[in-house]
């Protein structure tokens, strides 16, 4: 097993889930393109490592990506390989890992248009990697790939809103936003739950469900077969969403998931719809 394939299969996210779909080749270059996204994120979250560390393992990923490796280790063998068979753009990588900078010094964000310079970077870049992997053609698939990273990274938000507080008290949620039903930061970090808080969340999710739908009304029926490991995202994540809703956005004391088996479901009614359009 490759390094890349066994960062995957130990991660065992919603995106590896995904993948399953895809034809062998394909599958490889993701579950690559994947490897390197949980290793320059791990790298920026590591509480083990000083920052210091983790700025320059991080920089390193970059000159590499930039100006090539001296001595590349396997994954970085293995993502320049990807890079030059599937012409993908040093520049989508570098914004990835230039995300993953930012996350080092934990910020506040202070407009929707702030969060979503963040929001393009550690998602919507992805999305646009994705495509050259993918084998998506038509121009029209990126603008559903911006439109879904930006929905799919505001799910995560939303959900992480009580693990983020954890984790160097970081907070996501523009701050124009809370301001918007008068619920503090002070109100976020004391994890003060009540009809303002839920309010705030309802607007943060109607916000993502827009960006689901700009990007249903963006995907291109030419890359509707490219772009199903996508689409089992959005079912999976617009999924997440509707029950953090359902439930209240109880995100100060639980971790909202899919079951295994409510994500079979999904994966196989975008199976069936994939054999359709064979």
């Amino acid at each position: 097993m490759t390094d890349s394939a066994e960062i995957t299969r130990q991660a065992k996210s919603n995106l590896a889930f995904a993948l399953q779909i895809l034809p062998k080749e394909r599958r490889e270059g993701m579950v690559t393109f994947y490897a390197f996204c949980r290793v320059v994120d791990d790298l920026a979250d590591d509480p083990a490592r000083p920052l210091a560390e983790r700025e320059a393992g991080l920089a390193a990923w970059k000159d590499g990506l930039e100006n090539g490796f001296a001595d590349p280790d396997p994954l970085q063998a293995e993502v320049v390989a990807l890079m030059k068979r599937h012409s993908i753009p040093a520049h989508l990588l570098t914004a990835i890992i230039d995300g993953c900078l930012m996350d080092l010094h934990p910020q506040r964000f202070g407009t929707w248009e702030d969060l979503s310079q963040y929001t393009y970077k550690v998602a919507c870049a992805v999305g646009l990697a994705s495509l050259k992997v993918f084998g998506a053609e038509d121009p029209a698939s990126e603008r559903y790939a911006v439109a879904l990273g930006h929905a799919l990274q505001l799910t995560n938000i939303l959900r992480d809103v009580g693990e983020d507080l954890s984790n160097g008290v970081r907070i996501y949620l523009p701050l124009a936003d809370l301001a918007r039903f008068q619920y503090t930061e002070r109100d976020l970090i004391g994890r003060v739950y009540d009809g303002r808080f839920v309010a705030l969340m309802n607007y943060e999710a109607d916000r993502a469900l827009a960006f689901y739908q700009e990007a249903l009304d963006a995907m291109p029926k030419s890359d509707a077969k490219a772009l199903v490991p996508a689409e089992i995202m959005r079912s999976i994540y617009q999924t997440l969403l509707e029950k953090m809703r359902r439930g209240g956005f109880k995100v100060f004391d639980r971790r909202y998931s899919l079951s295994k088996a409510r994500k079979m479901a999904i994966f196989s009614k975008h199976f069936l719809r994939l054999g359709e359009t064979a």
